[in-house]
């Protein structure tokens, strides 16, 4: 029946971690004890008082009806709460603010709502693959932007063709940064949203990693900048604060007409994020940021075992000030080899910087999900195998 699959299949290669999880299942089969680096899956349990809380409304039978379609009323709310708190940012939460079943599923459903067939969309690279594949279903066009080490992971906007700028109807940005660990100064930011009034288009800023930050380092909002909220859009997940990647919940942010859409999109695909969901989301945002400064020493702690680990074994690795990310350069260049011969020789299994595009080949990331004691067994087998260094 492949004949029958629509033609926008041909599009989709097999999702990079997907592939990972496969190599992963293909080697534990021949009874390697597997360390994964692969997949930003925290490893970490959920708060206590959020999994409390979504036990409760669990068993509030209202919850076990369709939830509002743009999320509940006290869920969105909490949701303008916290960006008060966090970022000092008045939102009105019935125009500026839609839950999302987690942010993946608003980030690919983005470019339904915004373009059409011809349409392009500006897409850092690497980055993360959404952008660029949801682009390419709603037969948008993908014009990349390569972040290099040497301009610090940041795009050279100024080198985006006037023909491409005309036709562009959305930039991504995303800082700090998947897959680099980058974080963007200010100016780059403001030059981001100056951008996008320029040329009439949607800036769309995923903030992941936003809590995830290390010392005094605080990431910015983009809506915090005088005239951001007439273009743009912001992201924000719970998966990573709060430890809740399966729970599946977040929102999106910013300006109405395109928040608007997307909810109006949704309506016609989903029915909403679960309720339990939604109000164990509300004791999270709520909650923050009691938790955040003992998660934080665990993700310190485990980047510097790695970092150190790393440039014992000759490598030479950056050290984040965000995310739980390390993004080194491999010996060489070649990261597809490299990676291939660490699991094969290390049992460690790690992500090749090009599966995020090939503007990040010849870099591998490392995820901070691993605990401290897997964390420095694979140190050890990496600095054992001596691939290159």
């Amino acid at each position: 029946m492949k004949d029958k699959l629509a033609g926008r299949m041909q599009k989709l290669a097999p999702y990079l971690f997907a592939e990972l999880d496969r190599k992963k299942a293909e080697v534990q089969a021949r009874g390697v004890d597997v360390i994964s680096f692969t997949v930003g899956d925290p490893d970490l349990p959920t708060p206590p008082e959020i999994v409390e809380a979504g036990q409760a409304a669990l068993a509030n039978p209202l919850n076990h009806r369709y939830p509002a379609y743009a999320g509940s009323g006290e869920f969105r709310q909490a949701a303008a709460g916290w960006m008060k708190r966090r970022f000092e940012i008045d939102l009105d939460p019935d125009r500026e603010i839609v839950a999302l079943i987690g942010t993946k599923e608003g980030i690919g459903h983005l470019p339904f709502a915004l373009v059409d067939p011809g349409d392009v969309v500006l897409c850092p690279e690497p980055g993360y693959p959404v952008y660029a594949i949801a682009t390419r279903l709603a037969g948008g066009e993908v014009h990349p932007l390569p972040l290099t080490a040497e301009r610090s992971f940041l795009p050279d906007l100024d080198s985006i063709p006037a023909e491409v700028c005309k036709r562009a109807k959305a930039l991504w940005i995303n800082y700090p940064n998947n897959p680099t660990g980058a974080i963007a100064p200010q100016g780059f930011i403001e030059k981001a949203v100056a951008f996008a009034q320029e040329h009439r288009l949607v800036l769309c800023v995923d903030c992941a990693y936003s809590e995830i930050a290390f010392d005094t380092y605080r990431p910015p909002s983009v809506l915090e900048l005088p005239g951001a909220r007439d273009v743009a859009v912001e992201f924000h997940s719970m998966s990573k604060t709060y430890n809740m990647t399966g729970w599946r919940v977040g929102f999106v942010a910013g300006q109405p007409d395109v928040v608007g859409a997307l909810g109006t999109l949704k309506s016609n695909l989903d029915s909403g994020v679960f309720g339990a969901v939604q109000a164990a989301g509300v004791v999270a945002m709520k909650l923050w940021p009691k938790h955040l400064p003992d998660l934080m020493k665990i993700y310190k702690r485990r980047r510097d075992l790695l970092v150190a680990g790393l440039q014992r074994a000759g490598y030479s690795p950056p050290t984040p000030r965000a995310t739980f990310y390390v993004w080194m350069p491999v010996p060489g260049g070649d990261d597809r080899e490299f990676a291939s011969r660490l699991i094969e020789t290390a049992g460690v299994i790690v992500t090749p910087g090009s599966g995020f595009g090939p503007a990040g080949k010849g870099y591998v990331r490392f995820c901070l999900t691993v605990d401290e004691g897997r964390l420095q067994e694979a140190v050890l087998r990496i600095g054992k195998a001596g691939i290159g260094s």
